[in-house]
């Protein structure tokens, strides 16, 4: 079940939703939310819930173990073996077909037999679990008194399948005690259908022109020049456009019912460099690896040679994180590299770009790298790689992709607006110039009330007979 699922939108929600504010206390809600959560998560598999209820149960106890160990070596121990045991549970699930299959192939062996279905959301509770205990060690946050708290935590359906990567810290507070006033509910109700329209309207779409254009099979041979960046323009706009629309609606989902969830995206496109694409793309992510990974191995307060030893395991393990694949391994150090340079050039005295210089370096840098994200074929990436200068064969253009761009051009217009902070800037002005032209602050509500009715029937409608509606970033 995904939040774009006429399934969630027409019976799942308004269902949890009609029970959720019909008890009063604070406890109630929270077995509430627990239990759809819980019915939300299995409905991918019984057997997937299991493993989330074990790994749980392990965290919350390794919590307390930690919380109550006295020795600081003994509770380091007790961490890193916790850290352990997360870290195998989903390399066993997310990376055994990958490097058995990498040995096989190295042997001349086909070992893809060896392949286990892949956990719903395990990337992203695995890490939740991981932040938490360290946090407990740390002395950032204390632990669960509870296991449901912890449960409600990891498997909260605002962020089990696709994250973002919330912190117990953050969490707990929220857990224990929250309001949900009706400027809550109608804030939360305007991001979610936002975000809805996001991905129904215009990620989709994008989605099935990158389909079309840069086809996941030897067929990308075929396609002209002028179809390939065509296509991997698409591919870029629908993941952007995909994964922040599910950010959109997790944080509306969650604001909702009085939880106040970080940004996890903040108009990345717009960045002038690749850092600071890195600070505005799925910053949860960002966040964990340098706060437990990055800062635990010495950050850049050792040496220069550290430091890019710290970068290269950071960007392989971001790389690995995606997928098990050699494609997003490559696709990681892509972007190390990339890093590297640009702290060379800064340490060397360079001065920045010129912010129209460098965000055309940074579009054109994060352009390429989404060809690299896209296929796992080493052999359909090279002739992806090679249609974009003309090296496949197939010529620069052809009437069909003059076709698809004139049929499409004020569509894709549409879809790079809504990759920049300018439509969110002209929202929130006429919000603005609404609250002070209708004084009774109900009027104004019942205008956005009818907005999201609008966006909501327009999504709806969209998805009604549209069979490409998945989340890319389900899949990690």
């Amino acid at each position: 079940m995904i939040f774009s699922s006429l399934l969630f939108l027409c019976v799942f929600f308004p269902l949890f939703m009609l029970v959720y504010f019909r008890v009063s206390s604070s406890e109630a809600r929270n077995r509430t939310l627990l239990i759809f959560s819980l019915i939300f998560y299995c409905w991918g598999g019984l057997r997937y819930l299991i493993l989330l209820l074990i790994m749980t149960a392990l965290g919350f106890f390794m919590g307390r173990i930690i919380e109550r160990t006295g020795d600081p070596a003994r509770k380091k121990t007790y961490l890193i073996l916790s850290a352990a045991l997360f870290l195998a549970v989903l390399g066993v699930f997310k990376y055994t077909g990958f490097f058995l299959g990498s040995v096989g192939a190295l042997l001349n062996q086909d070992w893809n037999i060896f392949r286990i279905a892949l956990p719903l959301g395990i990337s992203f509770y695995t890490f939740k679990l991981i932040s938490y205990v360290a946090d407990v060690y740390n002395g950032r946050c204390t632990a669960a008194d509870r296991y449901q708290d912890l449960l409600l935590y990891t498997s909260i359906f605002h962020q089990s399948v696709s994250g973002p990567i919330e912190r117990y810290t953050d969490m707990a507070p929220q857990i224990r005690s929250r309001k949900a006033t009706l400027k809550n509910l109608v804030d939360g109700m305007t991001r979610f259908c936002t975000g809805l329209a996001k991905k129904a309207v215009l990620a989709n779409h994008c989605g099935s022109l990158a389909a079309t254009l840069l086809p996941l099979s030897s067929e990308i041979r075929t396609v002209p020049v002028t179809g390939v960046w065509l296509g991997s323009l698409c591919y870029m706009l629908q993941i952007y456009l995909d994964f922040s629309a599910y950010s959109d609606m997790a944080l509306g989902l969650g604001q909702m019912i009085g939880f106040h969830y970080k940004e996890n995206f903040n108009y990345p496109y717009i960045a002038v460099s690749i850092k600071d694409f890195w600070k505005r793309w799925h910053i949860s992510l960002s966040s964990f690896f340098r706060d437990y990974v990055y800062i635990p191995l010495g950050g850049n307060r050792i040496s220069k040679t550290r430091t890019m030893l710290n970068l290269l395991a950071v960007w392989a393990l971001t790389g690995l994180w995606h997928g098990a694949s050699w494609n997003y391994i490559l696709w990681g150090l892509y972007f190390f590299v990339f890093i590297t340079l640009e702290n060379l050039y800064r340490d060397r005295g360079g001065k920045a770009l010129p912010a129209a210089a460098g965000h055309v370096y940074t579009l054109l840098v994060v352009f390429i790298s989404w060809i690299l994200f896209r296929f796992e074929d080493f052999g359909q990436l090279g002739l992806a790689l090679k249609g974009l200068v003309n090296l496949n064969g197939a010529g620069l253009n052809s009437a069909a992709i003059g076709v698809v761009l004139k049929n499409n051009i004020f569509f894709l217009i549409a879809a790079v607006f809504a990759c920049t902070p300018v439509a969110a800037g002209q929202a929130a002005k006429l919000n603005a110039q609404l609250n002070r032209r209708i004084p009774n602050i109900s009027r104004a509500m019942l205008l956005r009330i009818v907005f999201c009715i609008l966006m909501l029937a327009v999504s709806v409608f969209a998805l009604i007979g549209n069979s490409y509606t998945p989340f890319l970033y389900n899949q990690f």
